[in-house]
């Protein structure tokens, strides 16, 4: 058995330019899904799974993330002081007593994979997870990132990537893997290609915002060479580390995954989870119904 997943990783640098004006001052990650920010979702996620170390890749302009998970201390005595103990309790629990918050800047946007490769003097040689809090999944019970490490664990530590199926007319918004099944949720990858034309993709299975990847990536994003852009892709890295330990596994996560990195994903994220609240959820079809 390999390690216990214990890092999870937030790139979180973007400018969120689907959003503005709002996020000209309020980051992304900072928009809220009813009463919480999908950054709160994603942190919830990362403790699911095991997590005491989180890392958030951001920019030197962002500082709404680190200031929502600072204690508020005028805040929290003045909830204390009139008695408000459920949202004092719900203030202070934004972040568990075990588990830090550690900042890593991001110098210049490179891409995914460069974002990834700013954690390596925190995360070291151990596994860890990634999470894209743009992806908000939503499960019951036991959440996407915790199912994937507990598959890569049982796997010997092999890197687990979450996909999803998507339209054949939408693979070129995403980057689509060739995968053999190995059971009824998981699949050997044989190669991964970004964004591919319909006609041209291997499969409808779509890589969204989830990766438990070995320690072992950060050397190879060090060698990965940069593509359009001047951008290091994790993708290519993926491809390198499955060429060389020759298992990387696709996951279909139970779960429902909203796209919160546009308006549309946004509120249906928004409208499901008002429908899991009794209260809301009469308000909602009440609106649905009347409109």
């Amino acid at each position: 058995m390999s390690k216990p997943l214990r890092k999870v990783v937030f790139p979180v640098a973007g400018l969120g330019t689907r959003f503005l004006p709002a996020t000209k001052v309020v980051a992304k990650e900072m928009l809220p899904v009813l009463d919480r920010p999908l950054i709160q979702y994603a942190v919830d996620e990362a403790v699911d799974a095991g997590a005491d170390t989180l890392v958030f890749v951001t920019n030197r302009y962002k500082h709404a993330i680190a200031d929502y998970f600072d204690k508020a201390y005028e805040l929290e005595a003045k909830l204390q002081e009139k008695g408000k103990s459920d949202l004092l309790a719900m203030v202070q629990g934004t972040l568990p007593k075990h588990v830090r918050a550690i900042f890593v800047t991001q110098p210049e946007a490179l891409g995914l994979g460069h974002a990834v490769l700013c954690a390596k003097p925190v995360v070291g040689d151990e596994p860890f997870g990634v999470i894209l809090p743009d992806d908000l999944i939503w499960n019951a019970g036991r959440g996407a990132l915790g199912q994937m490490a507990e598959l890569s664990q049982a796997q010997g530590g092999a890197g687990v990537i979450a996909v999803e199926e998507v339209p054949h007319d939408e693979t070129d918004k995403y980057g689509i893997v060739a995968a053999t099944p190995v059971d009824e949720r998981s699949a050997a990858i044989h190669h991964m290609v970004e964004k591919p034309k319909p006609a041209d993709a291997p499969s409808n299975l779509a890589v969204v915002g989830r990766y438990v990847l070995p320690g072992r990536i950060f050397e190879l994003l060090e060698r990965t060479t940069p593509g359009a852009g001047g951008e290091i892709q994790l993708t290519d890295a993926i491809e390198a580390l499955l060429k060389e330990q020759g298992k990387v596994l696709a996951y279909r996560f139970h779960g429902t995954r909203f796209d919160c990195g546009n308006k549309a994903g946004l509120v249906r994220a928004t409208m499901h989870m008002a429908m899991q609240d009794p209260k809301l959820a009469a308000v909602v079809r009440e609106f649905v119904a009347t409109h």
